[in-house]
């Protein structure tokens, strides 16, 4: 039942019959009408004045006459400045309510036979993770859920970028300087313990240079001769050569990373079906480059390096191969490809990177594009925006990361504090603990998706834990007061009598939740959690305003508190739904 639909298809009918124009329901614009005027919908008629050769106004009048005189859950219509409102049935209403109320999962769609392999998260294993990863893992955790209530069959994927000169330098640094340091031997997380000797290859590194600079060395130069550098070339080329024991302590250290990084995981609530090693796919990455050059498609220069040319594409020159034969991230990541292919056969492949990559996704796709492969126009890249703090940017290599388990644990505290100022621990103590937990994620992840992930945004762990506006707590707030309600009622069905008249708020609460499963599409559709986000706090927001107006346990008639009952069951399904759909738990009780 989605009566825009009904409209549109109405509506396109009757241009036919009234000025024999053809027109596609899905480019007439349907909107809810704005409070100040009356009515439910609008259709907007100003793009339909030429091929009708009248105007706005005389169309929107003739038009909403055939559309009530066809469709009957459409009672009235009035025009405005070119605008048809109009006015749904009440019949229409109490019967979405009746045939939706009960559903769990109302709005969500039939399967499509469409598969979908969608990677995000793409940690290297020299550091931790940090805030920039929260947003790309909320980001791709939820869009996997929204593409999964849309009907996709969807495979969750990560690679790990585990190879190559930055892992080596961790590597030289715990040599140079561990003394055997292990995460059991420091009590120190596994990411974390790695990451410090990432950091500290740079002091060391930084050290080296001086010393070289202040001897009449070049900066640049010094920078190249640094023995702890040397050192990390030396390495990468034993890796790369297979030597034992460097690959003993390589597979030791990420063991560390891999045990740390599924902690996090655990800890934000993300996971995924597939792991991909970026050691396991470059070198199937080089024998597409070579099958490239062979059919002609890539081109080799002089000093041995393999290239593709793009500049037919406005594009440049890429290399894929080193003169020396060692490969590029690109080389990687259309081994990745290919692999994954093989894996799902996948309809689509979506990428969640930072807008950093936005050049090297089109190089990948079009390069792939060359090689001829079949699943190049399934390829996406959602491109988001970098996340900064009020105190600014983040910094890897030098240790100022904003890292992820640190900022969790914050939340964690700040969710604490808040509810015990608030007075809202008397009920709760029993599940105080994991309820605090269950606030600070919802803050966090609920500020960070409500954004556009193109936008770049500045997250405030204050302004996301309030209770009060724009926040997950708010939402997971109202929800938690629904279900304080419905318990008291103690029922789970309930008799929506017919002759119930639905007053202004119920109205507009009833349309706000109409609008849950075409926003999930659109969702799906743009690729963007935010919109969501959204609209959940638009519900929260009208059933505030609903609860505070009208009471619903004492409410004036039988007929008008089991009228309120079931809106109110439905309005926590879908702000329940919608919460998960963002990766967010919806407690019961706060």
């Amino acid at each position: 039942m989605n009566i825009e639909n009904e409209i549109r298809t109405t509506a396109v009918k009757g241009l036919q019959e009234l000025y024999q124009i053809q027109y596609e329901g899905d480019k007439l614009t349907v909107n809810i009408t704005p409070p100040e005027f009356s009515g439910d919908f609008s259709l907007v008629t100003f793009p339909l004045a030429k091929a009708a050769k009248k105007s706005p106004d005389a169309i929107a009048n003739e038009l909403g006459n055939y559309v009530v005189q066809h469709l009957p859950a459409v009672e009235s219509f009035g025009v405005i400045k070119g605008f048809l409102n109009l006015t749904i049935s009440k019949n229409y209403w109490i019967d979405f309510l009746k045939e939706n109320y009960t559903k769990q999962e109302f709005g969500k769609h039939a399967a499509s036979g469409k598969k979908v392999a969608l990677e995000y998260c793409g940690p290297n294993t020299n550091k931790p993770l940090h805030l920039g990863h929260i947003r790309n893992m909320l980001l791709g955790y939820s869009l996997s859920n929204v593409l999964k209530f849309n009907g996709y069959d969807v495979t969750r994927v990560n690679i790990y970028n585990d190879r190559g000169i930055a892992i080596c330098k961790s590597m030289v640094a715990w040599m140079q300087s561990g003394n055997g340091e292990t995460p059991e031997s420091s009590g120190t997380k596994g990411d974390h313990l790695v990451g410090k000797y990432y950091v500290e290859f740079d002091k060391i590194l930084k050290r080296e240079v001086e010393e070289l600079t202040a001897k009449g060395m070049e900066k640049e130069k010094a920078e190249r001769e640094a023995p702890v550098f040397k050192a990390a070339q030396e390495l990468l080329l034993k890796w790369e050569a297979g030597d034992k024991a460097t690959l003993d302590l390589w597979k030791q250290m990420n063991g560390w990373v891999y045990g740390g990084f599924e902690q996090t995981f655990k800890k934000i609530g993300v996971s995924f079906e597939k792991n991909y090693y970026e050691s396991e796919t470059y070198l199937l990455g080089k024998s597409l480059v070579l099958e490239g050059l062979e059919k002609g498609v890539f081109f080799k220069k002089e000093d041995g390096s393999i290239w593709v040319n793009l500049e037919d594409k406005g594009l440049d020159q890429k290399v894929l191969l080193r003169s020396d034969g060692t490969s590029v991230y690109l080389t990687q990541d259309l081994g990745t490809a290919q692999l994954r292919y093989d894996d799902f056969k996948m309809d689509q492949s979506i990428y969640v990177v930072a807008n950093e990559q936005d050049y090297h996704f089109q190089v990948l796709k079009l390069t792939l594009e060359k090689l001829g492969k079949p699943y190049t126009n399934g390829i996406y890249h959602l491109s988001y925006g970098m996340v900064d703090l009020p105190s600014g940017k983040m910094k890897s290599r030098e240790g100022t990361v904003v890292d992820a388990d640190e900022l969790l644990d914050e939340m964690f505290a700040m969710a604490e504090m808040h509810t015990r100022e608030l007075g809202k621990v008397d009920e709760i103590d029993s599940y105080a603990q994991e309820l605090y937990k269950i606030i600070g994620l919802g803050a966090l992840k609920y500020f960070i998706l409500k954004v556009d992930p193109k936008k770049r945004m500045l997250f405030d762990p204050n302004e996301s834990i309030d209770f009060h506006g724009n926040t997950g707590p708010f939402i997971q707030y109202s929800f938690a007061r629904i279900n304080s309600v419905l318990r008291k009622a103690a029922a789970t069905t309930f008799t929506i009598s017919e002759e119930y008249v639905p007053n202004e708020e119920e109205r507009k609460l009833l349309i706000s939740l109409h609008q849950f499963p075409a926003t999930v599409k659109e969702a799906g559709t743009t690729y963007s959690p935010s919109l969501i986000a959204n609209y959940v706090y638009s519900v929260a927001k009208s059933f505030n305003k609903f609860y505070t107006d009208y009471s619903i346990l004492n409410a004036e008639n039988e007929q008008a508190k089991q009228f309120r009952l079931a809106l109110s069951q439905l309005t926590a399904n879908v702000l329940k739904s919608s919460l998960g759909l963002l990766g967010i738990e919806a407690p019961e009780r706060m």
